[in-house]
């Protein structure tokens, strides 16, 4: 409390604050309060409908809710996270994001909480001894929006638009320098260890890497603040940006891909065996992720427009397999080091709530290593060649009743997170059939 204290007092500029949690779809959901007062929300928390983490993608309440009119619309209280104060780069205005996560009356956690949800995986890692050791890649186009169709924006530098993707260019990076460079001042402000940025195969697609740490929530909040940042920074700079699965049909969509591995109470490598192959634990890990890919779909494809980015020869994987060195399976292991020995999970795309993504995939990992699964043999070449192999689910539709009536995700989340995130899906999925496919490009171009 007294660090919160001590941040505002350091910076008296701040004369406006955002407490903001993340809902089950990733947006931040919260309130505006003046600096003055901000001490009451330090020492007592804030409060809200615990439905506001139940809202679909447009920001309303799910109609078949029980948080709703059932149990009355009860409140849920919001304490700041260990993360603390952080400028908000972005807005005009010198102003400052303290994000916040929700608990019941009676201090435990909400289980509707997509954060807590991740906090306890993380506490079933640390009851074994082990601590996840995350880093995330997050893809993103920037988008000129001011038209009826969608481009990339004009250079800053020459005026000119490159319509054609750019996969590693130097010059699709430099045409827009200005905003790079602002982006990775504001990611150093806000305390986000931004690493490498590339342009990608998209139409002005560009990827930016986390560094590995060793706190998966903090890696989560990491991803969540850096989209918001993004998307943020971009509209500063006159143009959009946008992680949605799929803004172009005729280019590959957004991924975010995460690797991670796993370190015991000494800090070794618990996948490093001082070789290629990996110790027992990576093959239980696989194994465990392998399994958990089918029922989690969902949380990986989150959105309609998510199953457009799931189709053969587009960069994304299609085939429930993994590989060593090969960008064509679900789970990849890197080569490298065998210190840094690690999982790359493929599947998610830029739409997803990344707290929920990291809990399923930590979740089944260690199922896997819990359960002692064995993967099948390694898949080598092109795997969307290989129709044999299990798919992901291709619709939305049966992503929803996969998640809801899986034992796996039941063993991996809260009952009543479950219930509310199928609701939710459900009600987006009826109400999304009604718009044409720009009206849906619209909607996730700024939300997700």
């Amino acid at each position: 409390m007294r660090d919160l204290q001590n941040w505002l007092r350091k910076h008296p500029e701040v004369r406006t604050i955002r407490v903001a949690a993340a809902d089950l779809n990733g947006q931040a959901r919260g309130k505006r309060i003046p600096a003055r007062f901000a001490d009451n929300v330090i020492r007592n928390g804030t409060r809200f409908p615990m439905s506001v983490l139940n809202l679909d993608i447009w920001g309303e309440d799910i109609e078949e809710s029980p948080l709703v009119f059932e149990m009355g619309d009860a409140d849920g209280i919001l304490r700041p996270t260990e993360r603390g104060f952080m400028p908000m780069p972005w807005l005009e205005a010198p102003t400052a994001l303290l994000p916040i996560w929700m608990f019941r009356e009676n201090g435990r956690p909400y289980e509707g909480d997509p954060r807590h949800a991740l906090r306890a995986v993380v506490d079933r890692f640390r009851a074994r001894g082990l601590t996840p050791v995350v880093a995330m890649e997050l893809e993103f186009f920037l988008i000129d929006d001011s038209g009826k169709t969608l481009q990339v924006p004009p250079s800053p530098r020459s005026g000119k638009r490159r319509k054609a993707a750019e996969t590693l260019s130097i010059r699709a990076l430099d045409a827009f320098d200005t905003f790079f460079t602002d982006l990775y001042d504001a990611c150093e402000a806000m305390d986000i260890p931004a690493d490498t940025a590339i342009s990608e195969t998209g139409l002005g697609q560009f990827e930016i890497n986390m560094m590995h740490q060793d706190d998966a929530l903090r890696a989560a909040d990491d991803a969540w603040l850096f989209k918001l940042l993004v998307k943020g920074l971009a509209r500063r700079h006159g143009f959009a940006a946008s992680f949605m699965a799929k803004p172009y049909p005729e280019y590959s969509g957004n991924g975010l891909h995460t690797h991670f591995s796993l370190v015991d109470e000494t800090g070794r490598n618990v996948f490093d065996n001082g070789g290629t192959e990996g110790t027992a634990l990576l093959m239980n890990a696989i194994a465990g992720c392998l399994q958990g890919i089918h029922d989690s779909t969902l949380l990986f494809a989150p959105h309609a427009n998510s199953y457009d980015r799931l189709v053969p020869g587009a960069h994304a994987p299609t085939a429930i397999c993994w590989g060593y060195e090969n960008r064509t399976v679900a789970i990849r292991v890197p080569s490298g080091s065998p210190s840094a020995r690690r999982i790359e999970h493929r599947v998610a795309g830029g739409d997803v709530n990344p707290y929920l993504m990291l809990a399923a995939i930590l979740g089944a990992a260690l199922t896997g290593i819990e359960d002692g699964l064995t993967p099948p043999p390694p898949v080598t070449g092109n795997a969307y060649a290989s129709p044999e192999l299990t798919q992901l689910p291709e619709t939305w539709d049966a992503a929803i009743d996969t998640f809801e009536k899986s034992p796996l995700i039941a063993r991996l989340f809260p009952a009543e997170l479950i219930r509310n995130y199928v609701l939710t899906k459900r009600q987006e999925r009826h109400y999304i059939a009604e718009l044409t496919p720009e009206e849906q490009v619209e909607l996730y171009l700024d939300t997700v």
